[in-house]
């Protein structure tokens, strides 16, 4: 088995709690170096990791016994920090978000395409339980033509660090966003669809980057997206709605059920510009019953195989979302096999944020 060695450049919250200590107890992976500017961090990595560290990124440079290197730095240095490292000549893996503006994407993208190596970005909640399962059920067809979406990562709190701030590319659509917009954008479908966007910047949040979004994606034969992600939400609301024609999806990421109706059970009707009128010639509202089958994840103990024909419980993954993610990028490292999150895709998501940003000028004055 191929050892795939790795420098962390950065570690805080995601390059030591996410990264780190995910890394340190795959085998197919070793950290070899550790960057930090802050000496009592650099000190904690060489204990945890028995690597090298060191408080300028940049020396990793001078370094060719490297297979990865993943930017956790500051959301606001995470493009040029990433164009620096594969302009270098190393293999990337950055953090969200990965920038503000879509000519940095288009940099990067440029510049790995130049260099011939691997840039993914850390998109991990495409790999959510909750999510595969939305979409399982999605693709069968059972809940007919897709209406409408709504999801919600709401929840309440008070933040004064530094992801608070428009200079460090904080707010809640960059640093909650890009994991249901990532998702709300697979189930959108393929192309930009239209936005629509409202921001609100509250005193719960000391800096002056948002604290509450929602976003509305539209287009053309596409399902309308509405997403939430707010830090005013008093009663924590974690979930996915789904409408269709022949039924519907509610649930969180612990648990959900759909139910549906078949279009070959449904009682047989036809327009009737007629009043309708009950048997006794009473006027009556439209009224029919229909047979709803019904499907839950995870799947209940005693359910029988088979039920409603959608249902799967959720098997347990070593490692999680995180783990997945790295098996994805292990492969793609050491087989070749493609990126099932692209740079590509994650332009995208992008130019969402930045379109939601330029239509916020009270908030964003010079998006």
């Amino acid at each position: 088995m191929k050892k795939v060695r790795v420098a962390i450049i950065g570690q805080g919250r995601s390059g030591r709690d996410i990264h780190g200590s995910y890394l340190k107890n795959d085998a197919r992976f070793q950290i070899i170096a550790a960057v930090d500017f802050m000496e009592e961090r650099r000190k904690r990595a060489a204990d945890e990791y028995h690597c090298d560290v060191y408080a300028d990124y940049r020396d990793l440079f001078k370094r060719r016994d490297l297979d990865l290197i993943v930017n956790a730095t500051y959301s606001h240095m995470h493009a040029p920090v990433s164009l620096e490292i594969l302009k270098a000549g190393y293999n990337l893996l950055c953090e969200k978000p990965l920038a503000p503006k879509v000519r940095q994407v288009d940099l990067l993208i440029a510049a790995a395409r130049k260099s011939g190596k691997v840039f993914a970005i850390y998109q991990q909640a495409r790999f959510a339980p909750y999510f595969t399962q939305v979409q399982k059920v999605i693709r069968s067809g059972v809940l007919g033509r897709i209406v409408q979406i709504s999801i919600a990562f709401n929840g309440f709190s008070r933040r004064w660090d530094w992801q608070t701030l428009q200079e460090r590319n904080g707010g809640n659509l960059a640093n909650t966003g890009p994991h249901p917009l990532d998702q709300a954008l697979q189930l959108f479908g393929e192309g930009m669809p239209n936005v629509t966007c409202f921001m609100d910047h509250t005193d719960n949040s000391f800096g002056d980057a948002e604290d509450h979004v929602k976003v509305i994606l539209s287009g053309r034969s596409h399902p309308t997206i509405d997403l939430e992600i707010s830090s005013c939400c008093a009663y924590p609301c974690f979930t996915y709605n789904v409408y269709g024609t022949r039924g519907g999806l509610k649930g969180t990421s612990a648990s959900m059920e759909w139910k549906f109706f078949k279009l070959s059970e449904a009682p047989k009707q036809k327009l009737t510009r007629d009043p309708l009128c009950k048997p006794d010639r009473t006027p009556a509202y439209v009224n029919e019953e229909l047979t709803w089958h019904a499907g839950s994840w995870p799947e209940a103990p005693n359910a029988k195989a088979g039920q409603a024909g959608y249902s799967a419980a959720a098997a347990p993954v070593q490692g999680g979302m995180t783990g997945m993610f790295y098996t994805m990028l292990y492969n793609t490292l050491t087989s070749g096999t493609p990126l099932k999150i692209t740079p590509q895709q994650v332009r995208r998501q992008i130019a969402v944020i930045e379109k939601c940003r330029r239509q916020n000028p009270q908030i964003y004055k010079r998006a």
